[in-house]
């Protein structure tokens, strides 16, 4: 096959061996690296094996380790792993609930506050022929640990799904604006 476009200037700017040429004959001379140390010319150690040549610092080296960094942007979040983590979590908290008002009652009953609370109340409610209210059975450990229960169920629900329709709700508008960007930063 022959090239029919005739003479063709030469391109002007690569000045190195094209494909199929042989490259350029390396210049004259030897190739000396840089030099770490700066001591006398033969390079070899002086007295007692020692150089005296001074370090000098390399010039492209880190001091600081490198820290890589990457900004990534929340564009979605799935509804039904919100919703599993939101229910999970919502039942420890509801669980932490229940324990710490067990706690409290018990703690409170050891001090005498139920029936200190309780002989005031009696007293400034009663009649000559009754007693009064009784704030010890009314507040037992039994119907405290029963409200307490209900509440932590009824906040299970509600927390759950409030996750969940937050998570709707974020993708409606990352949808709109990008979501959130995050910058995330890798320690070495």
């Amino acid at each position: 096959m022959t090239d029919t476009r005739g003479q063709q200037p030469p391109y002007q700017g690569y000045n190195g061996a094209l494909p199929g040429e042989r490259p350029a004959a390396p210049p004259a001379g030897a190739y000396h690296p840089p030099r770490a140390y700066d001591g006398p010319q033969g390079g070899g150690p002086t007295q007692g094996g020692q150089s005296g040549a001074v370090r000098r610092p390399r010039t492209g080296a880190r001091t600081t380790p490198r820290t890589r960094k990457a900004r990534l942007r929340v564009a979605k979040a799935d509804p039904w792993s919100v919703m599993k983590v939101s229910f999970l979590l919502s039942i420890a908290l509801g669980i932490c609930t229940v324990v710490a008002a067990a706690v409290l009652w018990m703690v409170m009953d050891a001090m005498g506050v139920f029936s200190t609370v309780g002989g005031t109340i009696s007293e400034a409610t009663g009649s000559n022929e009754s007693n009064g209210f009784d704030l010890q059975s009314f507040l037992s450990l039994p119907r405290v640990l029963m409200f307490t229960s209900v509440i932590a169920v009824i906040d299970v629900v509600l927390m759950t799904a409030l996750a969940t329709l937050g998570a709707f709700i974020y993708n409606l508008s990352a949808g709109f604006v990008g979501g959130v960007e995050l910058t995330l930063a890798e320690d070495e």
